[in-house]
């Protein structure tokens, strides 16, 4: 996709994300149709209408952060091993499940995405909170992106707490597996600004104390077409999908 094309695609995605209130995110992109956690996947889901990008991050052996969500290479690439334990010039070697497509560094997102495309940042390894930090400063102080377009989430509070220690201003969401309701003081402590749960997780009750204790929420993986629509129903500010167009 040649960068016009890319820039009209985001141009558009602007003026739709200017009506809408509950941003379309595209869950590693739009994993449900292209290789995920590919520049190309990222294209797709603008393409298809996601305001936002949930992608997630790995500190390889050679220091780079690159996109993916696996430990282990095996089940998304022709490679074998932990991702962490392989340079960036042999993960640049390997192909994304059946295609063509290579592990992209979050440096090469960054460069890719412009100021008004919203990026949830994963951190899904350890020790990736630092460099992923830097980059994203790095981006903001050229004003390539927006700082308010930005959102570092994790499973892995203990990332998130050194993430903090960096910055004050940086925006942070605590992701949970269980009852969302019990992440509201860590979230406090972190001084987040959201909480992302798993929409089964969700109702108007739990969404109505969440929202009271000053968190937004953007919820994971909504996939199914009447999902959807229930979820955009109740008070949510994201919805994480596979598939962007059945926003």
């Amino acid at each position: 996709m040649n960068y016009l094309k890319f820039s009209l695609i985001i141009l558009f995605t602007i003026t739709s994300y200017s009506q809408n209130d509950i941003l379309n995110i595209g869950h590693r992109g739009a994993k449900g149709y292209v290789a995920e956690n590919t520049i190309e996947s990222i294209q797709e889901a603008i393409r298809l209408g996601a305001d936002g990008i949930e992608i997630d991050v790995f500190r390889c052996k050679s220091g780079e952060i690159v996109l993916f969500h696996d430990k282990t290479l095996e089940k998304l690439t022709d490679g074998k091993g932990k991702i962490e334990n392989k340079t960036l010039t042999e993960l640049k070697k390997l192909k994304v499940l059946d295609s063509q497509y290579s592990i992209p560094t979050l440096d090469e997102v960054l460069k890719s995405i412009g100021r008004e495309i919203f990026l949830n940042i994963e951190l899904k390894g350890s020790n990736t909170s630092e460099r992923s930090y830097e980059l994203v400063k790095k981006y903001i102080n050229q004003s390539k992106i927006n700082p308010k377009n930005i959102l570092f989430s994790s499973f892995n509070w203990e990332e998130l707490k050194k993430l903090r220690k960096l910055s004050n201003d940086i925006n942070i969401a605590l992701i949970t597996e269980d009852d969302p309701l019990l992440a509201i003081n860590s979230a406090k402590e972190l001084n987040a600004v959201a909480i992302n749960p798993n929409f089964k997780d969700l109702n108007t009750e739990v969404i109505k104390k969440i929202k009271n204790a000053g968190f937004d929420i953007y919820t994971w993986t909504v996939n199914k077409r009447e999902d959807i629509e229930k979820i955009k129903k109740l008070n949510v500010n994201g919805i994480i999908s596979d598939y962007p167009d059945r926003f």
